[in-house]
């Protein structure tokens, strides 16, 4: 495939790995071919790189499948999914999610990507429904004001919430930029 139809979420083939693209950068210096700046992760370790390619360069794109799979519990190093059809358990290394992993609850279905049989990536839900833990206290005058306050969610998560949001209030995060969207109730 050609450079310029690369974007986010793009799976490569780089060097006999397999790299999903996170940001891609477009520059058109004044004079020669323009310039296009990748942001990947490897899909087998976690380990970010950056690669610039010019114009016209080709790239491989990875053919990978996809399955659902609901996410059960961690346990030491990894987690351990279940596939939904054929109700198998498959451990996925703590790497390979990274960061993202605050926003996994027991029980939530996920995306999970297979290349060759081996689980490569998971694709969590757009949003994903978190019970508020620890709040910090908000006095009346802080109301007045459309100030933030961070918030401890059931996962772990820390969030930024308006000054409403209170212990045991469940709100709708954003797991691709792990913000706050908004309150859908509470948990008894």
């Amino acid at each position: 495939m050609e450079i310029s139809e690369v974007t986010r979420n793009t799976k490569l083939m780089i060097d006999g790995a397999p790299f999903v693209v996170e940001e891609v950068n477009f520059v058109k210096p004044g004079k020669g071919r323009a310039i296009y700046r990748l942001k990947l992760r490897n899909l087998f370790d976690g380990m970010a790189r950056e690669i610039t390619y010019h114009s016209g360069d080709r790239v491989e794109e990875v053919s990978v499948t996809s399955h659902e799979m609901q996410y059960l519990y961690g346990e030491g190093g990894h987690y351990v999914f279940m596939d939904n059809e054929t109700f198998e358990q498959h451990t996925i290394d703590k790497k390979q999610i990274g960061s993202r992993a605050v926003f996994l609850k027991e029980g939530v279905t996920v995306a999970v990507l297979i290349m060759h049989g081996r689980i490569i990536d998971v694709n969590l839900p757009k949003f994903v429904e978190l019970a508020v833990k620890e709040s910090a206290y908000t006095t009346k005058t802080d109301t007045v004001t459309a100030q933030q306050k961070m918030v401890t969610l059931e996962t772990g998560a820390t969030v930024g919430v308006p000054a409403f949001v209170k212990e045991g209030d469940v709100i709708k995060v954003d797991t691709r930029t792990g913000t706050y969207v908004e309150r859908t109730g509470t948990r008894k």
